[in-house]
């Protein structure tokens, strides 16, 4: 029987370190095999990667991106589930489990593509990553700092957020956070993976909606939760911000332009 896969994509990610020794409380375990693609980090990051023996590392010499990266590592990949998760994640073993068995019996869908859990952030807070559409407004209300304009579409926001998702049954969703998924592994295969165009950000809705197209099911769980060190770097840093917007564009481009 072949191992989940767990594909971490990663360029010099300072929260990984914490990643990986949260997995190291219960690996190596022949159940899952964790493969690094490393989109050329430095020197000395990929030295301390490797002293995890519980790891692979896949050395890239430059960065072509996020999706990029893990279809380098699912595409090829045997096996039924994989995991495509961040390298800011902390996931129990309980959890982990769980959704893979989600992804293998679903009691909603027979044919599930995707699994997406509860994501928090450290102090519990729940981070409302599900989306059932996507607007430009919408977006441009998230980066909206003056907080009186967001109260007075906050109704609006809710309903963007899926705030309302049930937390205590499954739900069917449109689009769940590339920040963790448990993947059936054929069906990601079967089209192709990410769309390599996306760099970062919106290859994550871009998939869903590939998925959705092509007859599957995206399921979510409020019942198996992971962490999220959340860093939100798009509204701090302005390269990131750049690489966002660049993206927004490419992914409206793609599947039209949705503005209010």
């Amino acid at each position: 029987m072949e191992p989940i896969l767990i594909s971490i994509v990663t360029h010099n990610s300072k929260d990984i370190f914490q990643t990986l020794d949260q997995f190291a409380t219960f690996l190596p375990d022949p159940t899952y095999q964790i493969v690094i693609y490393d989109n050329a980090s430095e020197k000395k990051y990929i030295e301390k990667l490797k002293r995890y023996p519980f790891v692979r590392v896949i050395q890239s010499s430059e960065n072509r991106g996020f999706g990029y990266g893990h279809n380098q590592v699912l595409l090829s990949a045997k096996g039924a589930t994989a995991i495509i998760c961040n390298p800011d994640i902390l996931v129990t073993k309980q959890s982990l489990g769980e959704l893979v068995k989600l992804v293998q019996h679903n009691p909603i869908s027979k044919k599930t593509a995707l699994v997406t859990p509860k994501v928090l952030n450290e102090d519990g807070t729940t981070q409302y990553l599900v989306r059932h559409k996507l607007t430009v407004f919408d977006y441009a209300l998230r980066f909206m700092p003056i907080q009186f304009v967001k109260k007075r579409f906050d109704k609006r926001l809710a309903d963007y957020e899926c705030r309302g998702l049930s937390d205590t049954t499954y739900s069917q969703i449109r689009m769940g956070s590339g920040c963790f998924m448990a993947i059936n592994l054929h069906a990601f295969q079967e089209i192709q993976g990410f769309d390599e165009r996306f760099f970062m950000y919106f290859e994550d809705n871009d998939l869903c909606l590939r998925f959705e197209k092509a007859g599957y099911d995206i399921v979510y769980t409020p019942f198996h939760p992971v962490t999220h060190l959340y860093g939100k770097g798009a509204h701090r840093n302005g390269k990131l911000f750049f690489v966002f917007m660049r993206s927004m564009a490419q992914f409206f481009m793609k599947w039209g332009w949705k503005f209010y």
